[in-house]
């Protein structure tokens, strides 16, 4: 799988599109309408931050901004907006991947929790300011939080199902690039 993923990151790229299909379709499916439920995760999310810091190159800005606008537009947010903001959170995350390669676990945990919620608190605070309506809050900090309890095992599956690590220091691409 190593060979692979130095191979041909455009094979990532695709599974990544794919995988994004199939969390959005089963995000779409009405499996439980009954109001007062707990909100699921937005995996969709989590699996964007843990590739950007396993792998940035496999997860291109472009990508990530087209299928989250994809999924606003199908979710009928307001469109661009969340697409916006997690795309600052990846491209922050991005910027750190070199420094988060030597963090453990825990510590790449609360960054990304850390993106996470301030990601959230500025989509409720833009949606406040545009007057336009949203979830309660409560519901929209559980989803934040199940969100963030749920990325070790998006890490853990995107280790086991797609072979995506963490490059070690001064591991270079096939092109030579240092990664």
């Amino acid at each position: 799988m190593a060979d692979l993923a130095a191979a041909s990151p455009h094979l990532f790229r695709l599974a990544y599109a794919g995988l994004a299909g199939m969390l959005l379709f089963l995000r779409l499916l009405p499996l439980d309408s009954a109001p007062g439920g707990l909100p699921g995760p937005d995996l969709l999310l989590a699996v964007t931050f843990a590739w950007v810091l396993r792998r940035p190159d496999f997860v291109p800005v472009w990508l990530i901004a087209l299928i989250l606008l994809m999924e606003d537009l199908l979710l009928m947010r307001p469109p661009g907006l969340w697409a916006a903001l997690v795309v600052l959170g990846a491209e922050f995350l991005r910027s750190r991947a070199a420094f988060s390669r030597e963090l453990g676990l825990l510590l790449e945990w609360a960054m990304v929790a850390v993106v996470m919620v301030l990601a959230a608190l500025a989509y409720r605070l833009v949606l406040a300011v545009a007057f336009l309506p949203q979830v309660a809050l409560g519901q929209a900090l559980v989803q934040v939080a199940i969100t963030i309890l749920c990325y070790p095992a998006v890490v853990a599956l995107s280790r086991l199902a797609f072979g995506l690590r963490k490059p070690a220091t001064g591991e270079v691409d096939a092109h030579g690039r240092r990664m």
